[in-house]
């Protein structure tokens, strides 16, 4: 799964990168390094202008919420358990296939926590020990993941009310790749930069086009190192979060690339 990320880049370089047409943030872009689920983010896009629907398709950074609300949602909270759409059934859960037609986005990211359970040590109530991976691109450049986005519309709320529509994402999962299958059996799909366009364009709406723009890509891509375990708690914030631990703060845990045990059981 993918239930927590860092996301550090301002504006201008997302602009830049992802060769924004349109910013529509409004100055709201901060830097997160421990981004949850209800958390409000910048994401990419592309739809006609909101003064003018039937002009084509720009691409715009806007902020959303992480917790996809389908627009029949009888209640928002149903957003958090909406935080990821599997790969393998987008086009089968109704909460998803509509929008996985038309309404596909990228999350820019710098790279993803993970927690590992170890295979022999134990905290203090006799439960497998778990210890946080930050995993990035091996390269260190930006990465985006493959996403879905939704309209919900709050009808207890007046027609001109700045709140009366809300917007929000999924970030789409799929097997783990070897080696990062230690962390975890499923990874976030992270779009590669030549699909970007495609994955975008919404009037690519047919369902086998989509699916082969999801095809997994070879192993190798990415790197992954232990954390502190201070991102365990969302109150926690900073660069400092994509610091390695230390040595000794490794216990029964197990490293992603070569499946050696690091430090005591």
């Amino acid at each position: 799964m993918c239930g927590r990320y860092a996301a550090s880049a301002n504006p201008d370089d997302l602009v830049e990168e992802l060769e924004i047409e349109s910013d529509e943030t409004g100055g709201a872009v901060q830097p997160d390094y421990n981004v949850a689920p209800t958390h409000q983010v910048p994401v990419v896009l592309e739809r006609a202008p909101r003064a003018d629907r039937e002009a084509a398709p720009v691409r715009q950074l806007r902020m959303l919420t992480w917790g996809l609300v389908p627009s029949w949602a009888k209640d928002p909270k149903v957003g958090s358990r909406m935080i990821n759409a599997r790969v393998e059934s987008l086009f089968d859960k109704p909460g998803f296939k509509r929008a996985a037609a038309a309404r596909r986005c990228l999350v820019p990211a710098d790279g993803w926590y993970e927690w590992q359970v170890s295979p022999t040590a134990h905290d203090a109530k006799g439960k497998p020990r778990k210890q946080p991976f930050f995993t990035h691109l091996a390269d260190g450049g930006r990465l985006a993941f493959g996403g879905l986005y939704e309209f919900w519309r709050d009808p207890a709320k007046p027609d001109d009310a700045d709140d009366a529509w809300l917007t929000t994402f999924t970030i789409i999962t799929g097997p783990a790749e070897p080696g990062l299958d230690r962390l975890h059996d499923r990874m976030p799909f992270v779009v590669p930069r030549e699909r970007w366009g495609a994955w975008l364009d919404p009037a690519l709406t047919d369902p086998d086009e989509v699916r082969g723009l999801l095809e997994p890509l070879p192993p190798g891509r990415f790197v992954a190192y232990p954390v502190s375990r201070r991102v365990g708690d969302v109150r926690n914030e900073g660069p400092t979060l994509l610091e390695p631990a230390r040595a000794e703060e490794l216990v029964g845990v197990v490293d992603p690339m070569t499946g050696e045990i690091l430090g005591g059981s």
